[in-house]
């Protein structure tokens, strides 16, 4: 799986292997073990972190909940 960020606006792709896309096909999940979910989350919290500066003033200040339904294209 692979993050793919745009730097005009921010947003982002989520890239899966043809491996990752068949195993979630026939699985219908994706198993981390505790350990590279460790790595996975490690990663993923630096990678949140260092994509702030590519988003608008609007975008930086939005706040979102738990419970906030989310709109997506």
């Amino acid at each position: 799986m692979r993050f793919k960020q745009y730097k005009e606006d921010g947003s982002c792709d989520l890239e899966f292997s043809w491996k990752e896309r068949l195993t979630i096909l026939l699985k219908g999940k994706i198993y981390f073990s505790h350990t590279a979910f460790r790595h996975f989350g490690n990663i993923l919290v630096s990678m949140v972190a260092s994509w702030q500066v590519n988003f608008d003033e609007e975008t930086k200040k939005k706040i979102t909940y738990p419970e906030d339904k989310i709109k997506t294209k």
